[in-house]
């Protein structure tokens, strides 16, 4: 995951600190010394680095800290402060045009993950209730249009296209035209990329910029690349006047520096992070949140937000009520189950709890775990209606039937069953009048 070795190293600098009472001039400048190789080592750009450090040992050797009772914590406060206002300080949301259609140029390097990074914002905006258009004006490398149109069927969004014989910019004018004749909002351009920045490619999306003056210049930027991203960024910057970044691969980087440099070399802000290889994987970023990841603090605001995105709210509170009664039955259990699995992976998840243990989101996503949970809904799919709602109906027979139709072991199906059961045991103990005592109790302890 980005940034993972940039937030060990940052974390055990302030680790060590932690452990003294009071922080002197030496302490402070030999943190200060390893959080800067440690930003070096993570790819942040030089000049970034180097007006951070000064600007946090300044605060850190004021008197304020310096007399702390908790100095640590309050260096972990400057830190996280500083970090934030690095990468962005206030995220900055997609602007939406007064008069529809809304026209959202994408453009970056070919490989740096344009056409995904279009279907993606594409089915974000499309769950937010807005009709999209993905616009495939890439008629230049192979097989970019159909990558779109196979996208477009994925997430269920109309493409516009017309061929590879067209010029961009006629394209790009006729989609737009097509937009607001049916009512489509916004338009989403995917334009061509090239191994490397050349005059060619900058004059085409400066002449297609100028006939349909987008509301959005979207640069999509490869968080693997390392300071090459920063390169990028800034030359697209000089020609297009971006309005923002979108910030592809930053699972895949474990360092993810380069992503920290980017809004300080252009100005322009970072708007959305790609964390993950499903269509789903995009966030909007936000500056505080990741500043607070990178520390260890968890990210619990983007952990609610993906539970709104994926619980149903009416399916939520028949859950409640069914709890409530001890009528929870294996039918809710899979679909809750499959209600989590929207969010994200597991460590995903964990991972933006404050305080988890790095080594044990290690151990949660494993292949011999990810099968487990493909186990799992396998046997409840292969239960009846009956022996769902009843668990206690299924004898030896019936296992055997279900563990044949799911392909697993009786076993697997004793297992399952036997952990259902401890968590009905489990939900009884909450319910009625224990529950009510055990407020009571909680109460009085205000």
């Amino acid at each position: 995951m980005a940034f993972e070795s940039l937030g060990d190293k940052l974390q055990g600098v302030f680790k060590k600190l932690r452990g003294k009472g009071k922080l002197n001039e030496k302490d402070i400048k030999d943190a200060m010394r390893e959080i800067k190789l440690a930003l070096l080592e993570a790819d942040v750009n030089f000049k970034v680095v180097k007006e951070f450090v000064n600007v946090v040992s300044e605060k850190a050797l004021g008197a304020e800290i310096m007399e702390s009772l908790t100095p640590a914590q309050q260096l972990v406060k400057i830190v996280n402060d500083e970090l934030t206002e690095m990468i962005g300080g206030e995220a900055a949301p997609l602007m939406f045009s007064r008069k529809p259609p809304t026209v959202i140029m994408m453009c970056g390097l070919q490989g740096a993950g344009k056409t995904t990074a279009t279907g993606k914002l594409a089915l974000s905006l499309n769950k937010q209730g807005r009709r999209p258009l993905m616009v495939a004006c890439d008629v230049y490398r192979p097989a970019a249009v159909k990558q779109l149109q196979v996208l477009g069927k994925q997430v269920q969004i109309p493409v516009f296209d017309m061929g590879t014989d067209v010029s961009p910019v006629k394209i790009a004018k006729e989609a737009v035209a097509h937009a607001i004749q049916h009512g489509n909002d916004p338009v989403i351009l995917d334009t061509a990329g090239r191994l490397h920045i050349d005059e060619e490619l900058m004059d085409e999306l400066s002449e297609i910029k100028k006939a349909v003056d987008p509301t959005e210049i979207l640069l999509v930027v490869d968080a693997m690349t390392g300071q090459d991203a920063v390169n990028v960024a800034k030359a697209f910057n000089e020609q297009l006047d971006v309005t923002g970044v979108i910030l592809s691969k930053l699972d895949g980087d474990t360092r993810g520096g380069a992503a920290l440099s980017v809004k300080q070399v252009t100005g322009k802000p970072i708007k959305f992070a790609s964390v993950g290889e499903k269509l789903s994987d995009l966030e909007q970023f936000h500056p505080d949140r990741m500043a607070s990841r990178i520390l260890g603090m968890g990210d619990v605001l983007t952990l609610i937000d993906k539970a709104q995105e994926a619980i149903d709210e009416k399916q939520a509170a028949e859950l409640e009520a069914k709890i409530r009664k001890s009528q929870f039955d294996l039918s809710d259990f899979l679909e809750q189950f499959k209600q989590i699995k929207k969010m994200g992976s597991f460590s995903q998840i964990l991972g933006m709890l404050p305080g988890v243990d790095k080594k044990m989101l290690e151990q949660v996503d494993t292949e011999e775990n990810a099968k487990r949970m493909v186990r799992i809904e396998a046997i409840i799919q292969s239960m009846t209606e009956e022996e769902r709602h009843k668990p206690n109906i299924i004898n030896a027979n019936r296992k055997i039937r279900i563990a044949k139709g799911s392909g697993t072991q009786v076993q697997d199906v004793n297992r399952l069953l036997k952990q259902f059961a401890d968590m009905q045991k489990m939900m009884k103990q909450l319910s009625g009048g224990k529950q009510q005592r055990m407020l009571k109790r909680l109460r009085g302890f205000r």
